[in-house]
Parts: structure tokens; C-alpha cells; sequence
């Protein structure tokens, strides 16, 4: 390390500084001021000579985290950019959107604030985009195989970059009319401007990956057919299947999915004309969801000039501290204000939803009990009942799984017990079908996407060539040392 005493020396954790409340939601912009330089290579210096880094263990990507530490530190940014990308594709998504378990199982965390490993990650790349160190990297030969990528999520564009730079000519399909799946759609940009997609993509093209936007597989073109154009395909189409729920009240005008909100709102920062858009001015709006899509719902509505906003969690409040039932490294379950709730709204627990109530066919409310605990289920409480005014009501309660519909009838592929797309130990559907991401491990994180995004690249160039020199980071049977699936 540069400076083996550094987490002696600096012991105070300093994250980057959020722009004004007042500011910031007046624009989508994204909501931190820029990161100085100093303070970013002060805080790598934190990182410890550890012996066993733990890191490691909490990154599904296998970040060499120690080790470009201690090149920002030095100031050896082009390293430093390099180590990082030995790993990770996509480091200004992951230092974005990624809830670090990495900071989590961080060894400094035991006595001390963990390293701000997220935030230098992000310094990293920011940096090496403005040096102009990031650039094509064109495959010396290629193979003269095809592959298709149905999906242009994390997991999918990961594959589509590192089955490129292997020398196979890729096509990635997208249904959407832009590249980028959720990070494009359903991300709001005060968390991730579309800009750090737009580039990548670019990089991604210039290297010799083909895109093809507005395609629908399984209805534009059946699988089948795709299968017989290409020598392999994956199936990396997310988990977009939302949880419903199937509550009294639930068809009235004004309760929705919290993605079709998101998909929206980021529609109409990006300049395109929708039609019968969501909005939430001058409306009262009811969350249902305490994770981060449910925070994505409350700082666009925020934005969008909401009169009220109430977000909703069945469970309890999580604590500030650890469980015992979640020791270090794991990550645990603790309460967490992220940028939108700094800005406005209530948040509210232990309430479940009993009813919502309408009029003329229109939601103005919606009836909640306080949440008992009951044989492990969690129930409304009787004679608890009250109601909160709501005009618009959205759905934040997670995905239940991918579609399948399409799949399952076109290549008869096998479901696993939770419905996702079954796969063996090297992502491999059926012969020349591989699937990877959230279609086959279920929702989970960015991280998670991008690794086996990686994997499933090596495991299909190994297919197509009988060997393969590309790193297979994560099995599709790995799982997180942490609370997150």
C-alpha cells in the first residue's frame, strides 16, 4: 500500500457532498457535486494493508479493489483504470447504482467507516473518460461466429463487450427504442445521467458491436428463427414481471406499476413526446415500497411538483446498527436516507394495505392497518384502520420473475421452480441457448447482471470455439454473503 497507516491517520469517512436540497430538485440532473481529487485520494488511502481483503468476497465481480486503492492514491490514474476494468465492464453504472456490498464486507468496517470504495470507483472513471484513456478495444481477429443478445441490460451489453472483443460478430436486440434496458429506463437521471450510457455504447460500437432497437424476439422475430440466424444466443432480458397487489380497489384509475411511471418520466427528460403521461403535480401520492425503485418513485414525483408523497413499508424500520443475525462482512439491513428522501415525502412502516378507495372510478385514497405479526405472516391489524389521500398510487414491490411466455413456447426452454429460465453450472439453456442476468438468477443486483454477463460470454465463446480465454467470474449457483439476493 502507499500509505499503510493511512486508515490510522484519516479516520473520518468523507463521501461527496450532495447539491442543495432547493437546487437539485428543480432538475434531473444527478444530485452530487463534483468529487475533488484530494479528498478522493485521501480516502483511498484508508484502505488497509488487510492480508485477506474481504472485498473480494462481497463483490460478485471480483473487483481488485485493494489494488486500484492504491493506484488512485497514488495518483497512477491510467492503472488504476485498468485494474478496474480487468473486472468490470461498466464501472460508471456499478459506482452509480450499486449498493456496495463491497463497503459492507470491507475489512475497515470492523472498527471504522468502510472505505468509500464506491465513490473512488466512480472518481475512476470519470477521470479516465476526461484522459481519454477509455477506448475501443478492437479484437485482433475474428472468428467468423454470431451470437445474439436479446436484452441490452447490464448483463446483456457486459456479454455483447466481451463476446466482441473475443472476435465474434454480435447483434444485441433491444425491444425498446433506445440501448440500455432498465439503466435507461428505469433509472431516473438524478441518480444516473443517460450520457454514461450513450458513451459506452459508442465505445461498444466502435469495437464492432451491432445493435438493433425496436425489436420485439418472439414477436418480430420467434426465437426459433433467431436460433437458426445465429450460431448461439442468450437470453438476457431482465426480470420485468411486477409484483401485483391483488387488494380491493386495485383497477381504479390512478394505481400503477412503478416501472410504467419510471419508464415515463425517464421518456420525457429525454425529450420524446408521451401521451397520456403520469404526473404528479399537484397530486397526493401514495408509495407502496420501501427499496430503491420505491425512492426512484418519490424523488421523480418530488420533481415533478407533488403535493404530498407517503411511502409505505409492510415491515418494520430497519435499525442503524447491525442484527446479530447480520455479522460482518454481511450486508446488513439497516435504515438508509438516501437523496430522495433528504428532499421531501413521509415515510411511513409497518402499515398494510387494505383496501383502495375510489370514486367515480378514480383513487382517492388509500386504506392501510397497522402491521401485526402473526406465525411469521404479516397481517393488518384490526380496528387500526385509517385513510391516507392518495391521486396516484405506484406499485414499488419488486419482480416476480422474467417473461417467459415466448421462450417457453417457441423453444420449449425448461423454467426453474421459481419461473425463471433454467440453466446448467455454464449458463447453457439448451444447445447454443444460454441465458444470463436477472431472466435466469431472478432480481438482484447490477453487479450480479454484469458478472454473469461475463461469465455467460466465456462459457458461450468456450461453446462456439472448444475453448476460451475470457475470466468466468461467477457461477449461475453463486450466491451473495449478504441480505441482497
Amino acid at each position: 500500500m502507499a500509505d499503510p497507516r493511512g486508515f490510522m491517520k484519516i479516520t473520518d469517512r468523507e463521501t461527496a457532498v450532495r447539491r442543495p436540497v432547493s437546487v437539485r430538485i428543480r432538475d434531473w440532473k444527478e444530485v452530487y457535486e463534483e468529487r475533488s481529487s484530494g479528498v478522493i485520494k485521501e480516502q483511498a488511502s484508508r484502505c488497509m494493508d488487510c492480508g485477506i481483503p474481504f472485498c473480494h468476497a462481497g463483490c460478485p465481480l471480483g473487483n481488485l479493489i485493494p489494488e486500484w486503492n492504491d493506484l488512485t492514491h497514488r495518483g497512477r490514474n491510467k492503472e488504476a483504470i485498468d485494474r478496474l476494468h480487468a473486472t468490470n465492464n461498466f464501472p460508471e453504472f456499478t459506482g452509480r447504482l450499486c449498493p456496495a456490498p463491497c463497503e459492507s464486507a470491507c475489512v475497515l468496517n470492523i472498527s471504522q467507516p468502510a472505505v468509500t470504495i464506491k465513490e473512488i470507483e466512480v472518481s475512476i472513471i470519470n477521470d479516465a473518460f476526461d484522459a481519454g484513456f477509455v477506448l475501443p478495444s478492437i479484437p485482433e481477429r475474428l472468428t467468423g461466429k454470431t451470437v445474439a443478445v436479446v436484452g441490452s441490460g447490464p448483463a446483456g451489453l457486459a456479454a455483447a463487450q466481451q463476446l466482441t472483443r473475443a472476435g465474434h460478430t454480435v447483434a444485441v436486440f433491444e425491444r425498446d427504442d433506445r440501448i440500455g434496458g432498465l439503466l435507461r429506463y428505469g433509472i431516473p437521471d438524478f441518480k444516473m445521467e443517460k450520457s454514461h450510457i450513450d458513451r459506452r455504447i459508442a465505445q461498444m460500437e466502435a469495437e464492432g458491436t451491432r445493435f438493433r432497437t425496436g425489436v420485439d424476439i418472439g414477436v418480430d422475430i420467434s426465437w426459433s428463427d433467431l436460433q437458426r440466424r445465429y450460431d448461439s444466443v442468450l437470453i438476457a432480458t431482465g426480470a420485468m414481471v411486477p409484483r401485483n397487489l391483488m387488494v380491493p380497489g386495485r383497477e381504479l384509475i390512478g394505481v400503477h406499476y412503478a416501472m410504467d411511471y419510471l419508464v415515463q418520466s425517464n421518456k420525457t427528460v429525454a425529450g420524446d413526446t408521451v401521451t397520456e403521461q403520469l404526473s404528479a403535480d399537484g397530486k397526493h401520492v401514495v408509495i407502496l415500497g420501501a427499496g430503491d425503485t420505491g425512492a426512484d418513485c418519490l424523488g421523480t414525483a418530488t420533481r415533478q411538483g407533488a403535493l404530498s408523497v407517503n411511502t409505505l413499508a409492510i415491515g418494520n424500520q430497519p435499525g442503524d446498527e447491525r442484527g446479530e443475525n447480520q455479522p460482518w462482512p454481511m450486508v446488513a439491513n439497516l435504515f438508509e436516507v438516501t437523496s430522495a428522501h433528504e428532499e421531501f415525502g413521509e415515510r411511513l412502516y409497518k402499515q398494510s394495505t387494505v383496501e383502495f378507495i375510489g370514486e367515480n372510478g378514480h383513487v382517492i385514497g388509500i386504506k392501510v392497518a397497522e402491521t401485526e405479526f402473526i406465525d411469521g405472516k404479516r397481517l393488518p391489524k384490526p380496528g387500526t384502520e385509517h385513510v391516507i389521500p392518495a391521486d396516484l398510487v405506484f406499485l414499488a414491490l419488486g419482480f416476480v420473475g422474467p417473461e417467459t411466455a415466448s421462450i417457453s413456447e417457441q423453444l420449449q426452454a425448461p423454467l426453474d421452480t421459481k419461473g425463471n429460465v433454467a440453466r446448467d453450472n455454464r449458463y447453457k439453456v439448451v444447445d447454443g441457448l444460454f441465458v444470463a442476468g436477472d431472466a435466469g438468477r431472478g432480481q438482484s443486483l447490477i453487479v450480479w447482471a454484469i458478472a454473469e454477463g461475463r461469465a455467460a460470454a466465456a462459457a458461450i465463446d468456450e461453446y462456439l470455439e472448444g475453448e476460451t480465454e475470457l475470466p468466468f467470474p461467477v457461477k449461475p449457483t453463486d450466491r451473495p454473503i449478504s441480505v441482497y439476493s
